[in-house]
């Protein structure tokens, strides 16, 4: 039950954070004039940290925290903890890195959109970042609370029957003594039966 329940959660979370994204990114931008598209790799960055720091940093942390989300929801929304740690990070960053790349492909039909190559390197980059700092946490807290939940219920059965069998050896002591006293019953009953020891009546001889 708590998997369905965290997997619920986590789909309607990834839905609505899509469609925020959605809205975010292909809205059409009145502007008047556009740059040009940027397929140049870590391009972008550098003119932006050309902009100062104050704008170098809002500008990168936009692209870090757009689809930072993912690197949670999408885990929350499998909702499984038999997972290697590596091998759901590549999952997760793989993932966020074609949603990433598909917003990219949409904005080509988008009036003031133009296509950035670094918004997908910084949009993935904020999926790692989100995933490696809460998924591994919260999966061995998950694991910590499932081991002690089925660690509690197993020793209540273990305890019931160590109760079971030493209640049942006290029976068993119990009943000793009312054998034997039934038994020394039983014997003075016979005993008893048997009343006194009988006379052998005398003949009497004829004189």
């Amino acid at each position: 039950m708590a998997a369905i329940r965290y997997r619920v959660a986590g789909l309607a979370l990834l839905f609505f954070h899509l469609v925020l994204v959605g809205w975010l990114t292909l809205r059409p931008l009145d502007v008047m004039w556009v740059t040009a598209a940027n397929l140049e790799p870590l391009a972008g960055i550098k003119a932006d940290l050309a902009l100062g720091p104050a704008e170098a940093a809002r500008r990168i942390g936009e692209g870090l925290l757009l689809l930072a989300p993912l690197g949670v929801l999408l885990p929350l929304a499998d909702a499984r903890l038999d997972v290697a740690r590596w091998a759901s990070l590549v999952r997760t960053v793989s993932a966020g890195a074609l949603v990433s790349l598909g917003i990219e492909l949409l904005q080509t039909a988008v009036p003031g959109r133009v296509v950035d190559v670094d918004a997908v390197l910084l949009n993935t980059t904020g999926v790692a970042l989100a995933h490696l700092a809460v998924v591994p946490a919260w999966r061995a807290r998950l694991r910590r609370r499932l081991a002690a939940a089925s660690g509690g219920g197993a020793q209540g059965p273990r305890a019931g029957a160590g109760a079971g069998r030493w209640s049942g050896a006290g029976q068993v002591a119990g009943s000793l003594p009312g054998r034997k006293r039934r038994r020394g019953g039983a014997l003075r009953r016979e005993d008893a039966s048997q009343g006194a020891t009988p006379r052998i009546p005398r003949v009497g001889i004829a004189p």
